[in-house]
């Protein structure tokens, strides 16, 4: 029995090509990545009527990017799982929010050294007091207005996001596409 068998909490993703066309081929998380082969994750972005943004901690054991705050959810689609899919899960894991995106495609999508980054943004209420934190993964949650986001980017708490990243999903916050419409 592989070490991998032996782990029944072990993270499969689908391997995609440099076209983003689905291979065949998967792989365990943290195991190394072949040459030319790509995963997909994503990010949502939860609005509210105040123009503030759910933002959430990230749990002090985390990998990658421990005890910082963070876009309301995150991470990577797990092998089989849709782009829509795998952002419902995590928004359900880390937050016990329950959105519906099968009818939605990401606001945008963003190629990284190692994959593709797909971000959906949602406009909803919440209440931070219901909300499923602290978990496995998110130690906190609150809104936050682009202005305490870009505070915590320059104080090193918030998760190195290009500012110009921030604004441009306040910005697309009601509408798909490049050109603003009036």
């Amino acid at each position: 029995m592989s070490k991998h068998q032996k782990d029944a909490h072990m993270e499969l993703w689908d391997l995609y090509d440099k076209n983003r066309k689905l291979t065949e081929h998967t792989m365990v998380r943290g195991d190394e990545m072949q040459p030319d082969t790509y995963h997909l994750v994503i990010h949502v972005a939860i609005f509210n009527s105040n123009n503030q943004m759910l933002i959430q901690k990230r749990r002090h054991d985390k990998i990658g990017a421990p005890n910082m705050w963070d876009i309301s959810a995150g991470g990577s689609v797990t092998a089989g799982e849709t782009s829509q899919a795998g952002a419902m899960r995590e928004t359900k894991e880390e937050l016990g929010l329950d959105i519906d995106l099968h009818n939605q495609l990401p606001h945008l999508s963003i190629t990284f050294e190692r994959g593709y980054d797909d971000i959906y943004i949602v406009n909803r209420e919440a209440d931070i007091n219901e909300l499923a934190v602290p978990n496995d993964e998110v130690s906190d949650a609150k809104w936050a207005t682009i202005d305490e986001i870009y505070k915590m980017i320059d104080d090193r708490t918030f998760v190195n996001y290009r500012k110009s990243l921030v604004q441009l999903l306040f910005d697309m916050r009601y509408q798909y596409g490049a050109v603003k419409r009036d």
